[in-house]
């Protein structure tokens, strides 16, 4: 038998044959249970990647109106279908869109890059947005924001 620790490839190919011969008494319940909950992580920080980047992007666009590219806009467009494709193949995640413990990490990610790109630093402590009606609405924008600060040096 394979373990876990030596080789996790071998070790889920024969974790696999186990389950499809019926090899119940032999399965590495508490790795198999760990591995099915990191699928899970997995897919959810796919999501919160996508989320942050897209959000920087619309801080970006907000912020730095005179910079506003095609290029920003195709990023903003791609992040959208990517976030709704990873929605509907894993419905489970929407409720992270409403959890305000989630959208603070995701947020504070967003504005951690749009300050390293953009080199300003006065952005709203919350996202100012609503996530389903306006961040992830096609073709939304946010409107030139009336004030902007360079960082601090």
């Amino acid at each position: 038998m394979q373990t876990y620790e030596k080789d996790i490839v071998a070790w889920a190919n024969e974790q696999a044959r186990l389950l499809r011969s019926g090899r119940f008494d032999q399965l590495d319940i508490e790795h198999i249970a760990d591995e099915i909950e990191d699928v899970g992580k997995s897919e959810q920080r796919e999501l919160a990647n996508r989320m942050a980047l897209l959000l920087a992007h619309l801080l970006k666009w907000q912020y730095q109106p005179e910079r506003q590219t095609a290029s920003w806009q195709r990023t903003i467009n791609e992040q959208r279908k990517g976030v709704e494709k990873k929605l509907s193949k894993s419905p489970g995640l929407q409720p992270v869109l409403t959890d305000d413990g989630w959208q603070s990490e995701i947020w504070a990610d967003a504005v951690a890059q749009a300050a390293s790109e953009t080199g300003l630093a006065d952005f709203p402590d919350g996202c100012p947005w609503s996530i389903q009606t306006e961040v992830l609405q096609d073709g939304w924008l946010p409107e030139a924001a009336q004030e902007h600060r360079p960082a601090a040096k």
